[in-house]
């Protein structure tokens, strides 16, 4: 079955094919830069990972620089069909071999990042990095019972958000930009209450300075648990979603973040009742937060199809947050970006309509016979055409382009 004999089955049910291709080219990715150097960053690119984030495997030729990562992007970019924004963590500032403290970072670090995307299209996104230093060894940051660590973390993120602003001025879009912090006890805490108190007045105090909401968007994420915070998470799920509801910011939810019977798929419409925005950090755990790359699963379908369903591509801003060290860095930045694009435009191609119709009318019958016939629609075809349509290679003919680069480029390193 070819791309118009496909365009007309989907006809049948109401879908108009070429319209869903246009509006999932309009919805942009934003894929994480730290897939590409295991989220060592460039302030000690040999340091050691904190805050209960670890990346397992030795794959070789991991990038070391800002250049080294930047040309791995450009080569995954080229694979990868659809709208990019690239995430960067503070980590990844580009001080020219100056070693410059989580302090001391200032927006002109960041400004051969905003370069590069503006020669690309690019957009960018933002994040402090409370973890992997001296100051977090404790396990707190922003709760820490010292003032002087907590005011150091308050420091650096306002020095993010700063760059965040200075970032979405400079391209002329939004930066979206994500708090969040390892702060958790490994056994049962004795208090509670006193901990997030803390973490409450830091987080005031970060977003207390006005900064311009069209070049920056602040979103707070929880998670349920993490490597030595086993017992109790400060900034739990519950926290955040009570705390960005309070002070008008964006939710983030990530993939890995809940237990293990939780779906960020389900929270996706809960969230967009009562917030005008969130943001989503789309990961694949297994067993635990393990950020584990992207794959075409149910789930990845499930989120996007709450997304298009809820016809709100344009109130959830979509990341991406896994990093694999056993595989080929590159080849899992386009595996797991493109199953993303693939979801979305999955998405993009369900009768959603007349799937409402039948359960508004009460004929869950027809719903459900209709959602199971959906998973055979001749969804390759149009797959392929939406790759075409963005110039990239619309079969694993990418895999032969990231195996000559490795080839060429990474195994020299």
């Amino acid at each position: 079955m070819d791309y118009r004999q496909s365009a007309e089955y989907y006809a049948r049910y109401g879908v108009d094919v070429d319209a869903a291709i246009e509006r999932v080219l309009k919805i942009p990715v934003s894929v994480n830069c730290w897939q590409g150097d295991d989220v060592r960053g460039f302030e000690d690119p040999d340091g050691e990972l904190t805050g209960g984030i670890q990346t397992t495997g030795n794959y070789p030729g991991r990038a070391r620089t800002p250049e080294q990562l930047r040309a791995d992007f450009d080569v995954a970019a080229s694979l990868i069909p659809g709208k990019k924004r690239i995430n960067l963590h503070a980590i990844y500032l580009d001080a020219d071999g100056e070693r410059v403290g989580r302090c001391d970072i200032l927006p002109k670090h960041f400004d051969s990042w905003i370069s590069w995307a503006k020669e690309r299209g690019l957009g960018i996104d933002f994040n402090p990095t409370c973890f992997s230093h001296p100051m977090s060894g404790s396990g707190l940051t922003l709760s820490s019972p010292d003032r002087a660590v907590r005011e150091f973390w308050v420091e650096h993120c306002r020095r993010s958000r700063d760059i965040a602003e200075y970032i979405g001025k400079q391209l002329g879009e939004t930066v979206v930009t994500n708090y969040w912090v390892p702060d958790g006890y490994k056994d049962t805490p004795a208090d509670r209450l006193g901990a997030r108190e803390r973490l409450t007045e830091s987080l005031d105090e970060i977003f207390s300075r006005p900064v311009d909401k069209k070049y920056n968007k602040d979103a707070v994420e929880g998670k349920v648990f993490g490597i030595g915070a086993e017992s109790f998470t400060v900034g739990s799920n519950d926290y955040y979603l009570a705390y960005a509801v309070s002070r008008g910011l964006l939710w983030t939810l990530d993939a890995g973040h809940f237990h293990p019977t939780e779906f960020i798929s389900d929270k996706i419409s809960t969230a967009l009742l009562f917030m005008p925005e969130i943001l989503l950090h789309v990961s694949r755990p297994v067993r635990w937060d393990s950020d584990h790359v992207v794959t075409f699963d149910d789930e990845l379908r499930a989120i996007a199809c709450e997304i298009m369903r809820a016809d709100a591509d344009g109130r959830v801003h979509i990341g991406l947050d896994f990093f694999d060290a056993s595989i080929n860095r590159v080849a899992a930045w386009v595996i797991g970006t493109r199953n993303m694009q693939k979801a979305l435009l999955y998405a993009a191609l369900e009768p959603s309509k007349l799937l409402k119709e039948y359960e508004l009318s009460g004929d869950f019958t027809s719903r459900l016979a209709l959602m199971e016939e959906i998973k055979t629609f001749p969804f390759s075809t149009v797959w392929e055409h939406y790759c075409e349509v963005s110039g990239v290679p619309k079969d694993l003919g990418w895999l032969d382009t990231v195996k000559a680069y490795e080839r060429k480029v990474v195994a020299e390193r």
